[in-house]
């Protein structure tokens, strides 16, 4: 039903920070939650974090402390703060909505993050 561009990804150092951009084409407001995904070079695509209509936020382990999800459900954002960042990191980064595959029709370009010295 709407787009999703992703933007703020770069080649950061191990430790560095960096913050993931979100914008969607139509309205989020009614959309229970919001996530981040990333997939990395011949991984499964994975759920990093979710944040839903109240403000609850789900991280998975490998990324608990170190990111930070919000949402702007004027603006239609979704954000993601990443610090500490590890070259395990390293991959693609896409934003959709878990739990409600039809609110994005397909997948976004994403936005690559690569964590190296």
């Amino acid at each position: 039903q709407v787009q999703v561009v992703e933007s703020g990804g770069a080649m950061v150092q191990p430790g560095g920070s960096l913050t993931l951009s979100c914008l969607a084409s139509g309205s989020i407001a009614n959309v229970y939650a919001m996530g981040w995904y990333r997939q990395a070079p011949g991984k499964q695509r994975e759920l990093v974090a979710s944040i839903n209509r109240d403000g609850r936020a789900n991280y998975i382990d490998h990324v608990l402390g170190r990111f930070i999800i919000s949402r702007d459900n004027v603006k239609n954002t979704v954000t993601l703060q990443m610090s500490r960042l590890k070259p395990e990191d390293t991959a693609v980064y896409y934003c959709n909505a878990p739990g409600t595959p039809s609110f994005v029709p397909s997948w976004g370009p994403g936005t690559q993050v690569t964590v190296s010295s």
